[in-house]
């Protein structure tokens, strides 16, 4: 008897709970992206106060920083990796990825140079480490990209023990084209492991060399999990504007986030023609109201 009431009792739960999944599968489904800022954008103020512009990143509305510039010796800018962890908590910040420049692993495939920056990727709970950045000397031909590309392999493979996935980060140079007009881009995007690598998508660099963001969405779904959101100046497209206020429309990009497989939305500004906590505030009202209303 008594074990037949636990049934109907356990039953009748499953069934309560059946009644409200629905309402919470839509808030669920409705919920609002956390936006985030690469503190490159903030690389003059940083290494100088690193606790004060944290602590006005937070007070600006950002959830999520992205960091780059780690070493072993120098930390975060100063910091061991816990006492940066530590700071972005008492701000309500988490990192989701890390810029990281691994040329060195590139060119000798020593993986020992990236055990530590992986080992400080990890320390912050980062999520994706992501590479930054290549050097010109070691991408000038398809058979170089060739070579990034299983380097990447082999280092996604590190970084899928630290917990980790590998992503990369686009600048122009990636859409040259070379001979036939192949570009190292599609080298490293049909060449890299889809399970173990994925792209953060700068959003400026791909509309500044004349590509359509969306076209590599519907190519490549579900690949370009974190997007730069930086947009052009009017002026003049070799600068960079508060988002919202260039020449990218940002929202017929966002319509495709569920095809481009969007998880974090990073905000980034290289130069500023006013306060630079000024520019990422209007940055964050703009997307926070916009974008992912």
């Amino acid at each position: 008897m008594n074990s037949r009431r636990t049934f109907i009792k356990h039953a009748g739960l499953a069934a309560a709970g059946a009644i409200f999944l629905p309402s919470f599968a839509c808030t669920a489904a409705t919920a609002k992206r956390n936006v985030g800022l690469q503190l490159y954008s903030l690389r003059e103020q940083i290494p100088h106060d690193v606790k004060g512009v944290i602590e006005k990143i937070a007070n600006a509305g950002y959830k999520e920083v992205e960091t780059y510039s780690y070493s072993k010796e120098a930390g975060y800018w100063g910091l061991d990796a816990k006492s940066f962890k530590n700071l972005l908590k008492a701000n309500g910040l988490t990192s989701p990825s890390g810029h990281f420049v691994i040329d060195n692993f590139i060119t000798s495939g020593d993986k020992e140079l990236l055990k530590p920056l992986i080992e400080g990727a990890a320390a912050v709970d980062n999520h994706y480490f992501t590479v930054a950045w290549m050097s010109e000397p070691i991408r000038k031909t398809l058979e170089d990209y060739k070579k990034i590309t299983a380097r990447l392999n082999e280092a996604a493979e590190l970084v899928k023990q630290a917990g980790m996935k590998l992503a990369y980060h686009n600048h122009d140079f990636e859409l040259h084209k070379h001979e036939g007009g192949t570009t190292g881009y599609e080298i490293m995007l049909n060449g890299t492991d889809k399970n173990l690598i994925n792209f953060e998508m700068d959003l400026y660099w791909i509309v500044r060399s004349g590509n359509d963001p969306v076209t590599f969405f519907n190519k490549y779904p579900g690949r370009f999990v974190m997007w730069h959101v930086k947009d052009m100046d009017k002026a003049n497209h070799a600068l960079n504007t508060e988002v919202g206020t260039g020449t990218i429309d940002f929202k017929s990009i966002y319509a495709h986030a569920k095809q481009s497989g969007l998880e974090h939305l990073i905000v980034e500004q290289e130069n500023f023609k006013k306060d630079p906590f000024v520019s990422i505030k209007e940055s964050f009202d703009y997307v926070n109201r916009e974008l992912i209303k």
